[in-house]
């Protein structure tokens, strides 16, 4: 990937991290923004966002960013000048929750099952 596209990436993520947690208010999870990824044309960026809370949340915090898409959109584009102001789309990233389970399933490996010595 060049390196101004990985640039426009961390911008966006920065300014958009911000902007959620200034204006949105998430009760019973909280929500990351893991990453996001700007089409070369800068017309669309793919927002992964990570969810900790109950497994219900993760489909009620995306409707909620899906609802707030279009103000978000106009506030990062007041914030960051770019030709284009990037289409907004929101997917949820289970990348944690992945980890999690390898991490628990190796210590499971890793503990002792009795005394087999």
């Amino acid at each position: 990937m060049k390196h101004r596209l990985l640039r426009v990436n961390e911008l966006v993520k920065r300014e958009l991290s911000a902007l959620v947690t200034r204006e949105i208010n998430f009760e019973s999870a909280l929500v990351t923004i893991n990453q996001v990824d700007v089409t070369p044309d800068l017309k669309n960026a793919h927002v992964f966002v990570s969810v900790l809370g109950t497994k219900d949340d993760g489909a009620g915090v995306l409707a909620r960013l899906e609802a707030n898409r279009v103000a978000l959109q106009a506030q990062l584009g007041k914030q960051i000048a770019l030709k284009y102001t990037p289409h907004l789309v929101f997917h949820l990233d289970k990348s944690i929750e992945r980890g999690t389970r390898v991490i628990k399933i190796m210590q499971e490996l890793e503990a002792p099952h009795g005394n087999d010595e």
